[in-house]
């Protein structure tokens, strides 16, 4: 059983990512499936504005920090997290831990073809992964049942042993609570945008910039227009105030365990 920091009442594994992996598989020997949520700063923000996105979340069986803030805050509040575990750092160490095994990946999102070409890469890039679907929902799929059910029915016939949502949040958190009742057995893990990265469609902040938590800059400055608000106007307020909070937790608790 490993240790939580909690954040704005949001329990994060106090896990590398190396341990993340670890975790995953020693509970896939068991026999046992679920699923991990990857919450970023923003997704952070959603989650403590409104209490659905709070309850979907907490129903996850892992819950890792994904964001260069995150750590800083936890430290701050004198009950550091030991490192970031970025959902697009994770789908590379899973995958080859799953090669190791000889277990199977089904990948699922992105825009029109990103599934099918990340799954080339991950091919070529991880030897003996074994990936036996990949899938890209149409878009407004989430409110077509039978595009659900195509999803379902995919799944169920691949059978795979991990599988891979890169929908968005909270579109894949939703759509992982639901499959998870049809696949027990299966591993699912949120990875955002991550199935662009690993397909080459879009293009990932250099390792420095990940470093320094300046990941939402990159970002910030391809799309512009449609990131503007999520990072400047409700991103940073967020952040500072998160910040400023735990600095107070430290100071009036500081002695303040893990849970």
């Amino acid at each position: 059983m490993h240790d939580t920091v909690n954040l704005r009442a949001l329990p994060f594994a106090a896990l590398t990512e190396t341990q993340t992996v670890n975790e995953i598989m020693r509970c896939r020997e068991t026999g046992g499936g679920g699923w991990v949520s990857t919450p970023n700063t923003h997704q952070l923000d959603l989650i403590t504005r409104h209490g659905e996105l709070r309850s979907l979340v907490e129903s996850a069986s892992l819950i890792v920090a994904d964001g260069m803030p995150l750590v800083w805050a936890s430290a701050l509040q004198g009950t550091p997290l030991p490192e970031r575990v970025a959902g697009s750092n994770l789908v590379w160490s899973l995958a080859r831990a799953a090669a190791d095994e000889g277990a199977s990946l089904f990948l699922l999102g992105g825009d029109a073809g990103v599934a099918r070409r990340a799954k080339l890469t991950l091919e070529r890039e991880v030897p003996g992964l074994r990936v036996v679907g990949a899938h890209s929902p149409p878009f407004g799929f989430e409110s077509n049942p039978a595009e659900i059910s195509r999803i379902r029915e995919q799944l169920q016939a691949a059978r795979p042993d991990f599988v891979y949502v890169g929908l968005g949040f909270p579109k894949q958190e939703l759509l992982i609570r639901e499959l998870t009742e049809c696949l027990p057995e299966t591993w699912f893990l949120g990875v955002g945008i991550s199935l662009s990265f690993i397909s080459g469609d879009r293009s990932r902040a250099p390792a420095w910039m990940q470093r320094l938590g300046l990941e939402w800059v990159h970002r910030l400055w391809l799309e512009p227009s449609r990131l503007f608000r999520r990072y400047l106007v409700d991103g940073v307020p967020f952040t500072v105030g998160l910040l400023l909070r735990c600095g107070v937790t430290r100071v009036k608790a500081p002695a303040y365990p893990l849970r």
